[in-house]
């Protein structure tokens, strides 16, 4: 989808259309980038960059807070249209979805027949532009859909993979970010095509597996990182975690507790939209200096129950917090999944029960009315506007397990 989250806030607010719009919180917030438009990526504004750093790069453009609710609406919908084309879709984001074509040129017509289809019902039922990549595997269909930003087609004709990927730099390897782009620098290899020039074994000998992945990716191939399943194919996640990062560093006790019990809300609401347990709960803790640290504890059962969440997150900060120093950003992380759970004794067996139907009801309440309709007491004080990012709970195609 073409600048998702900006293209959606323009359907609520059509003043936005045209102009240079940040989303994802104001210019004065600590927080992060989630999307810029186009007119503001001219000035340099892209994903991921403080918002503060952003409105100097762009001081005309206009910041917009992020709502994660209609992402989530406008991402079913996508789903929706693009079912109609396939039985295997895999959403690899929010915004973002592969699509095995294999068999259905008799309903849909050849390869660029079907996408010119697929971009005019997507703007029909949707109200939103995509921009469409054709491959012979996913790695290419994904760059090439890139290179046809915005509202464009691209189709690489098979046998012409590597002609296609060689003149690109190497950081448009889906995977490749700054590190490796930097050691990839330091030994000669700024394209594709150089990474022709060196064997697996000498690929092998300075990243290890990675290096052989690269090579593969060079030649067009869905090689490691995200491609080692089907499209479609159901890939468990290793860990669930959600942070923030307030605008004021704070060593309020009360205001700490308060931002961990809103934090281990949101992990196990994902936990149970995901029907799974839990075994491991991290605590990410950095002060107002940078200085980051993380800590772990294992449970003797697995959970995904927000105040059991909470209680040990809780204990972790009191463990490894130097009192007194103010905190800059909190994060809860959960890991080490299991299906189901122990109970224990009868008498907590059947308190673990109630609380998992109050949780489950609120689930439901949450995915009615938003993510801040409902809040156990400890968290109200704590509550901040959920983060806006592409892998949200309920992703669509990713159903709940039972």
């Amino acid at each position: 989808m073409d600048a998702f989250f900006v293209s959606v806030e323009e359907l609520f607010d059509p003043s936005l259309k045209g102009k240079a719009v940040v989303v994802g919180g104001q210019r004065d917030e600590r927080g992060v980038v989630s999307a810029a438009s186009y007119e503001a990526r001219k000035f340099g504004v892209h994903s991921a960059m403080p918002l503060r750093t952003a409105a100097k790069l762009c001081p005309q453009a206009i910041f917009v807070d992020g709502h994660p609710e209609r992402y989530r609406e406008c991402s079913e919908k996508v789903y929706r249209v693009l079912s109609t084309f396939s039985p295997l879709v895999e959403m690899a984001s929010i915004d973002e979805a592969y699509l095995d074509m294999t068999g259905t040129e008799r309903l849909h017509g050849p390869p660029l027949k079907a996408a010119h289809l697929l971009h005019r019902r997507m703007k029909a039922e949707t109200l939103l532009n995509c921009s469409i990549g054709i491959g012979r595997s996913r790695l290419v269909a994904k760059v090439s859909s890139a290179k046809a930003k915005p509202h464009g087609i691209l189709w690489v004709i098979p046998g012409q993979e590597i002609d296609f990927l060689s003149p690109l730099d190497v950081r448009d390897i889906p995977g490749v970010g700054k590190v490796t782009e930097t050691s990839l620098h330091a030994l000669g290899i700024f394209k594709v095509g150089d990474l022709a020039r060196y064997d697996d074994a000498f690929l092998d000998q300075h990243f290890g597996k990675w290096g052989l992945a690269l090579a593969g990716k060079a030649r067009g191939e869905d090689a490691g990182g995200w491609f080692d399943n089907g499209v479609g194919a159901e890939v468990d996640a290793k860990s669930i975690s959600h942070e923030h990062t307030y605008n004021e560093d704070t060593g309020d006790v009360n205001r700490i507790e308060s931002t961990l019990m809103r934090l281990a809300e949101m992990v196990g609401r994902r936990l149970r939209e995901a029907g799974v347990h839990a075994r491991t709960i991290q605590l990410k803790l950095r002060y107002t200096d940078f200085t980051t640290i993380t800590r772990a504890h294992t449970l003797p059962a697995p959970t995904q129950l927000d105040t059991e969440i909470f209680q040990q997150a809780r204990s972790l900060f009191h463990r490894n917090w130097r009192a007194g120093i103010p905190v800059r950003l909190l994060g809860v992380q959960a890991s080490s999944f299991q299906p189901g759970t122990d109970q224990g004794d009868m008498l907590e067996g059947a308190q673990r029960e109630r609380w998992q139907k109050a949780l489950s009801a609120a689930d439901r309440l949450r995915e009615k009315f938003g993510q801040s309709s409902v809040s156990l007491a400890t968290g109200l004080k704590g509550a901040f506007r959920e983060r806006t990012h592409e892998n949200p709970a309920g992703l669509p195609g990713k159903e709940k397990k039972s």
